[in-house]
């Protein structure tokens, strides 16, 4: 046997959009075979007619040699197929272990596979604590869940969809050992990721998409991360202009002792995090996921009361007894890390995604209790336009779109408001190279227009390329916010491990 898996001649239609167009490609087994292409180009597409999520249009799948319909996800697995998925198939009110179980097939002893998920996650270096429930988990331990999920099902090919999204450095270097051991065991593997770097390091080989076709078949090694996105692209990727350092404003976002109290056994407690964010700048805050970020997030969007108003402050008012629609009209516009559900509503659509977060501070969309769905429909087009978000119909539900055209919408949207004060949690996650690059910028255009900008964000390359100034979040403390030109990447490797809270614990001995 060749090949394990083969696409001939693979087209889907929706409406009068071809996500995929006549696309062919073989896999074989132990092979770790890349997909790159735009958000937008049929990635997502292909794999969810080869894990039975979707069916094809035209063409046909082999798998083993021999003709294959792939029904259903079940049917798929059935095969010997697993998948990662972008978005989280999970169910908040239920355990770890329970989550798992719903994808298990027959009867099992929950305590058993309690034990096997505890040894599994543990060998893979992704631990898990099976009877945590998902509602208190970080997005990086959820990604963990479905990566495990799949790994129990013992599969012969294994799609994963952007997998390192959410994961930090560390976690992304013991998934990819991981998936190299899987490949020298014989199987094989599909990689989606817009991080062209892990692409060369980890994948045999790549198969790339634009507009729904295939454009090129490659050795990503022999290729540099630059020609991987002209490829994918058709043309050259904007280069970043870096923001000016020699601004100096008024502190426009004050965060002053902010404390918030855990709110359930695995949520993490802040503890007195003082920072200014200046007009003019860009702030990141960089740390290992679960140690404070989405609870800093919350504190400062609104989500979450604190007990001093004054924890808070937008260009001098207090806000922090405020809710996010008062913080909105203050002035300030906030992106969540979860774009699917917290950012957007996945059945309304893009139009009306756009009141959701502007209706308290844009009076051209809602005027005397009445919503102008033209005025809505007019700002989408405008975001959409913008950031080149693609769509199979003019306005469809935010949960029709991808990963990466969701996250470049709801960046968009609130992008286009030219807030004061913007806070954003992941800006580019999932985004691919040109999206990524258009993100930041517009990033960094908006704080050199005056605005404050604070970014909370994962990848070090992004941190590095838009901030003007580095804190780091480590366990529910934060560090000083250096100047960006003063660190490296070991520098804030040793925030993230805690540094800051040992020399601080230091100097509280000596005096």
């Amino acid at each position: 046997m060749e090949y394990l898996l083969e696409a001939l001649h693979i087209t889907k239609v929706f409406g009068t959009l071809k996500a995929n167009d006549d696309v062919t490609l073989k896999v074989k087994p132990g092979e770790i075979h890349a997909f790159l292409g735009e958000n937008g180009a049929g990635k997502s597409t292909l794999v969810k007619m080869i894990y039975g999520a979707l069916q094809p249009s035209a063409g046909e799948f082999r798998w083993m040699g021999n003709p294959v319909t792939i029904p259903s996800p079940a049917a798929a697995r059935k095969l010997g197929i697993g998948m990662v998925f972008q978005h989280f198939s999970l169910f908040e009110s239920l355990t770890v272990a329970e989550n798992i179980a719903l994808a298990m097939p027959g009867a099992f002893d929950m305590k058993k596979l309690a034990d096997r998920i505890a040894k599994v996650s543990r060998d893979y270096g992704l631990p898990l604590e099976p009877f945590a429930v998902v509602a208190d988990l970080s997005v990086g331990e959820r990604q963990r869940i479905e990566i495990v999920r799949c790994l129990l099902q013992e599969p012969k090919l294994l799609i994963m969809d952007e997998p390192t999204a959410v994961l930090t450095p560390q976690e992304a270097d013991q998934l990819f050992r991981t998936l190299t051991r899987l490949a020298g065991e014989g199987c094989a593997v599909i990689y989606i990721s817009h991080r062209l770097e892990e692409v060369k390091r980890l994948c045999h080989t790549a198969t790339i998409l634009r507009h729904g076709k295939v454009v090129a078949n490659i050795d990503p090694a022999e290729q540099t991360p630059a020609s991987l996105a002209r490829l994918m692209v058709g043309g050259d990727i904007h280069v970043i202009r870096p923001a000016r350092d020699d601004m100096k404003g008024t502190a426009r976002l004050k965060l002053d002792r902010l404390r918030l109290p855990a709110d359930g056994p695995f949520s993490v407690e802040l503890k007195n995090i003082s920072l200014d964010v200046k007009a003019g700048e860009v702030v990141a805050i960089a740390g290992v996921a679960g140690n404070g970020q989405s609870e800093l997030f919350d504190a400062i969007s609104g989500e979450r009361s604190l007990a001093a108003a004054s924890m808070i402050v937008i260009d001098g008012k207090p806000v922090g007894h405020d809710g996010v629609n008062a913080r909105r009209k203050a002035g300030a516009a906030f992106v969540p890390e979860e774009r699917l559900g917290h950012g957007a509503v996945p059945g309304f659509t893009l139009s009306q995604n756009i009141v959701l977060t502007r209706h308290s501070s844009d009076a051209s969309l809602v005027s005397s209790g009445m919503v102008s769905s033209g005025g809505a429909e007019k700002v989408s087009q405008r975001v959409i336009k913008d950031y080149d978000v693609r769509k199979g119909k003019p306005d469809p539900e935010a949960r029709a779109l991808s990963g990466g055209n969701l996250q470049k919408f709801v960046m968009g949207r609130e992008l286009d408001r030219k807030p004061g004060v913007l806070v954003v949690n992941q800006p580019t996650w999932g985004v691919d190279a040109g999206a990524s690059a258009t993100i930041r910028q517009a990033v960094i255009d908006l704080a050199r227009q005056g605005s404050a900008v604070l970014v909370i964000s994962q990848d070090l390359d992004e941190i590095f390329e838009i901030a003007d100034r580095i804190a780091v979040i480590s366990r529910g403390e934060l560090s000083e916010a250096y100047p960006a030109a003063e660190l490296t990447a070991e520098k804030i490797g040793l925030l993230m491990a805690g540094a800051h809270e040992l020399k601080e614990t230091a100097h509280a001995a000596g005096a």
